[in-house]
This record gives structure tokens, C-alpha cells and sequence, in this order.
């Protein structure tokens, strides 16, 4: 590109700027227009796009060093994307930082830790983990980038409430600073920062790689069991029902799905009304029949895929979309779940609702969950015993009528919802609006963030994130 970049943040990109920006760094340097651009900008999301001014497409942690000095020296903010499952601002004017190139993966099977770069996957970590009999605290997507998961907390659907969240058993950070300088964060080097940044999303650096402990786990009885959608009001009671009676070794949620039909669903789901009931259990298969029994008996199945799996089969307990598309998402932390709420969330997405949501699901949290870890973190939903989410799939030319109908569905929660929410799980409207924030935190732990921020950031150069505003 041989003219100019001005972007949005008024600051103008000279070529020959770049060009040395280029010769810094072993990955590819990119501006708008330039061929693999989109590319690499390209998202899970399809409605949240990303226009940054300059990418780098870090393929190590000198990389993100002089990107974050180049962008530091030329006064520009800086987004970071590994698996970009969830973006909450286009990076307008900035410089975004890529980090799918950094794989490394390493498995100490005596300590039982693993450590990643920034660019790994949970697929990738998996099967490098159960050569050991061995199992991280991985999501339900596997395909999720294993540092953003982690660093908004990381909620498993089968270890979280043995063990908690990821973030719980991280043992150190490898990150860049905002000002370029290359740090190693622990617990007891310093411990604000630690807490700070294992919860709170990307505010404060660049993580370029972490270690963290993994357990002695190979296999699970679990998976899911999906009824026709005109049985919600019965399953979503025998859930609510069963749930006290279940220990921390069991994990479940429920999903409210209206599937689109495509040949990759079998016939039974293509195009229909379900409600998926998740199950993740750590004992025996026998002991997982008869404690999954009630719920089987709650409604006649349209399909039944709950059984003995490999841990590595952990993603076919929800069974999460693997392709891109485009969506908009709302999430609300619950403080009960009580006969009364279970009617509600059943008026209001059940067959004669007129809700049109793809997906609607209640986790149940709890146990380990709302322990506090050794080396305390900001993890903000600690306690809380339910997280519900929903998205509608959609054009974002429909983004109108999508949201409201997120809206309806929502706000009619309001009566059971807690202040504070899952840094995870927030939409992005819910992730940029500072009062918000404040409430997901809490006033406390969010002026703690802020002061934290002050100190390391106090330029507020990594903006494009679930933004905590220095005090």
C-alpha cells in the first residue's frame, strides 16, 4: 500500500512506517486491502468484523513485543484475536494482534501441568493431555482459543464444579506489557496483577503463553438427551427437581434450541424444536444410569447420546457450533432457579412463545465453583449458582428485531437475576458499557480492576476487550 493509513484514532501510518514494522517481526504484517487481510481478521462471529488499521500475525512473543512497541511509539490501541470466538469491538484505528500462529503445547506428566502459547486450541490440547491419562479444565467448545476461555475464567461442563474454574489452576503468565516489556506474571511475584488479569478478559497485556495444572482424568459418563421442544414445561421441572440431589462430580445444563436443518444434524433434530439436556459425570457408567434415570424418565427422547466417552469427547456434551455465523447474544447470572422460574423461562421460549431463538441454555454452577482458588483471581461469577445465555442466529441487517427478541426473553428474568454476570458469556454491548462492567465485578473487585489497570495501563492501550476504564 503506498499510500497513507489514517485511521480513527487520527493518527496517520506512513509506508515506511510499516515497512519497518515489518522487518521487526517473523509473521505477516498486514493493511486493509492487502490479500489475506480479511483473513486474518476474520471472526466466529460474522457479526462482529474487525477493521483494524494494521494486523500482525505473530508467529512468537518477540513479535508481540515489537507489536505492542510499534503500536505504543505511534499512539495506537491494540486488540489481540487467537480463535476470535468472541470479539466485542472492531479495533477501528487500531492494531490488532494475531496469535494463531503460536502453538506450542507441553505436557509434564509428573507435575501435572501443561503449558500453551497463545495460539492453542482446546482440540489441540486434549489428545496431548490424555496420552497421560491426563484432562484440563476445557469448555464445552473445543475449538475455543485456551487463553481467552481461561483468562474470563473458564467454566468446564464436566470438571467445573469438581475442580472449579480454569482460572483457578493457573500456575503463571507469560505476557507483554502495554509499554513492550515482556513479563512473567505469578502469584507471588505479583499477586494483583495475577488476580487481576485471570477474570477479567485481555484488560491488562499480552498473553503470550501460560501454564496451568491438569487431573488425573481419561473418561466420563455423559453427553446429551434431546426431547421434542413440547416437553420443556416437564423437563425443565425433573431438572430443576433432580438438581439437589447430585454431587460435585456431576455437571448439567439444559439448552432450548430451534435447529436449523442441515444434513450435519441427524434426522430426528434437522429443523426442529428440542430441548437438550446435558450431562458431564465423573463416577461409573452404572452409577451414571441410575443417576441420569429420573431425568430419562421426564419425557420420551428423540434421541439419547449419553454414555461412556472418552474425556476427549468432552465436546459432545453440548454438542456446540463448529462453523462461523452470525449471531447476537445476551447472558444473565440467576440466583435461583425455582419452580416459578422454571415456568417463566418455559412461557417464555416454549412452542406457543413466538420465540425465535436458536439457542437458550441454563447452566448449573455451584460446588467447586464458588470455592476461592489458592491464588485468589477476579474470577466475577463466584457464587452464583446459575448463568442462563442465549443467542439468535441471524442476518445482521435483522439486528433489530434479533435483539429484541433476545430482549424479551431476558429482561423476563430480571426477577431472578444477580448483578454480577460471567465474563465469558458477555454479548458485546454488555462487554463496552462501563457501568456494566462495574456491575459484572461488583463495585469492589471493579475498583480494584481499575486501580490495577491504572498501573499497567493507565493509556487504556488495550481498549478493544471487556474494557475496564483506569481509576
Amino acid at each position: 500500500m503506498s499510500a497513507d493509513v489514517s485511521n480513527m484514532t487520527g493518527v496517520n501510518l506512513r509506508p515506511e512506517d510499516i515497512a519497518v514494522l515489518r522487518h521487526s517481526v517473523r509473521g505477516p504484517v498486514l493493511e486493509p486491502g492487502a490479500a489475506g487481510y480479511a483473513a486474518e481478521c476474520a471472526t466466529f462471529n460474522l457479526a462482529c468484523g474487525l477493521r483494524p488499521a494494521v494486523v500482525v500475525g505473530a508467529a512468537r512473543q518477540e513479535d508481540v513485543r515489537e507489536a505492542v512497541r510499534f503500536a505504543a511509539a505511534h499512539g495506537l490501541p491494540v486488540a489481540v484475536k487467537s480463535a476470535a470466538h468472541q470479539m466485542v469491538s472492531g479495533a477501528e484505528g487500531g492494531l490488532l494482534i494475531t496469535t494463531q500462529r503460536m502453538k506450542g503445547i507441553s505436557v509434564d506428566a509428573q507435575s501435572r501441568t501443561v503449558r500453551v502459547e497463545a495460539g492453542v486450541r482446546w482440540s489441540e490440547v486434549l489428545p496431548r493431555a490424555a496420552e497421560f491419562g491426563l484432562a484440563p479444565v476445557a469448555g464445552s467448545a473445543p475449538e475455543v482459543g485456551v487463553v481467552g476461555y481461561t483468562l474470563g475464567g473458564g467454566q468446564s461442563p464436566l470438571l467445573g464444579r469438581t475442580h472449579g474454574y480454569a482460572a483457578d489452576h493457573v500456575r503463571w503468565l507469560d505476557v507483554v506489557m502495554a509499554d513492550g516489556e515482556q513479563r512473567r506474571v505469578t502469584p507471588h511475584g505479583d499477586p494483583d496483577l495475577f488476580w487481576a488479569m485471570l477474570g477479567c478478559k485481555g484488560n491488562f497485556a499480552v498473553v503470550t503463553g501460560m501454564e496451568f495444572e491438569v487431573f488425573p482424568v481419561s473418561r466420563f459418563y455423559g453427553g446429551g438427551i434431546y426431547f421434542a421442544g413440547e416437553h420443556l414445561e416437564r423437563v425443565l421441572e425433573a431438572w430443576r427437581a433432580w438438581l439437589p440431589t447430585v454431587g460435585e462430580e456431576t455437571t448439567s445444563s439444559v439448552g432450548i434450541q430451534r435447529l436449523p436443518d442441515l444434513p450435519v444434524l441427524p434426522e430426528p433434530l434437522r429443523g426442529a424444536f428440542v430441548v437438550h439436556l446435558r450431562i458431564g459425570h465423573l463416577g461409573s457408567a452404572a452409577d451414571g444410569a441410575e443417576l441420569v434415570a429420573p431425568l430419562r424418565a421426564a419425557a420420551p427422547a428423540l434421541l439419547d447420546l449419553v454414555g461412556e466417552k472418552p474425556f476427549t469427547a468432552i465436546g459432545e456434551i453440548h454438542m456446540d457450533p463448529v462453523d462461523p455465523m452470525p449471531y447476537f447474544d445476551r447472558s444473565v447470572c440467576l440466583e435461583e432457579f425455582s419452580e416459578k422460574t422454571a415456568r417463566t423461562l418455559a412461557e417464555l421460549t416454549g412452542a406457543d412463545s413466538g420465540c425465535t431463538l436458536a439457542n437458550v441454555e441454563i447452566r448449573a454452577l455451584g460446588g467447586a465453583l464458588d470455592r476461592t482458588p489458592e491464588f485468589p483471581n477476579s474470577v466475577s461469577s463466584r457464587g452464583l449458582p446459575y448463568v442462563v445465555f442465549a443467542f439468535a442466529a441471524g442476518d445482521p441487517a435483522d439486528a433489530e428485531r434479533l435483539r429484541a427478541g433476545l430482549d424479551r426473553v431476558m429482561d423476563g428474568l430480571t426477577p431472578w437475576a444477580a448483578g454480577r454476570n460471567m465474563a465469558n458469556f458477555l454479548s458485546p454491548d454488555e462487554a463496552t458499557d462501563a457501568e456494566g462492567m462495574r456491575a459484572v465485578y461488583g463495585p469492589r473487585s471493579y475498583d480494584r480492576l481499575a486501580e490495577v489497570k491504572r498501573r499497567h495501563d493507565p493509556d487504556n492501550v488495550f481498549r478493544f476487550n471487556h474494557n475496564v476504564v483506569p481509576a
